[in-house]
C-alpha cells in the first residue's frame, strides 16, 4: 500500500514539503537504505503526470521500490525528520 504524505495541490510536492516541513532536496536518492542519516525520512516525489505521489521510503523494501532504476518517472527525493514523517503519513 504505501505511506505519502498529502499537500495542498497535485504538483509541486517536494517544494511544498521543502517549505512546509523544513525538508532537504537531494540531487538523488541515497545509494542504499541504509544511507539515510538516522533520524531522518526519505521522501520520493514521483511525477505520474496528471498527480505527484510523496511517498515515505520507511524501509528497504520501499526504498528500493522507490529508487528502481528501470521505473522512467521523474522523481525528486526530499529528506524530512523521520517522526514528522510518520506523524504526516500516519505510519
Amino acid at each position: 500500500m504505501g505511506y505519502y504524505i498529502q499537500t495542498n495541490a497535485a504538483h509541486n510536492k517536494a517544494d511544498y514539503i521543502v517549505g512546509h516541513y523544513d525538508g532537504e532536496f537531494l540531487a538523488k536518492a541515497p545509494s542504499s537504505y541504509e544511507d539515510i542519516p538516522q533520524f531522518k525520512a526519505l521522501i520520493a516525489v514521483v511525477d505520474n503526470g496528471p498527480f505527484e505521489a510523496a511517498g515515505f521510503c520507511y524501509n528497504k523494501s520501499e526504498f528500493e521500490a522507490f529508487t528502481n532504476p528501470s521505473d522512467p518517472r521523474p522523481i525528486q527525493y526530499v529528506l524530512i525528520d523521520r517522526d514528522l514523517a510518520e506523524y504526516l503519513t500516519n505510519f
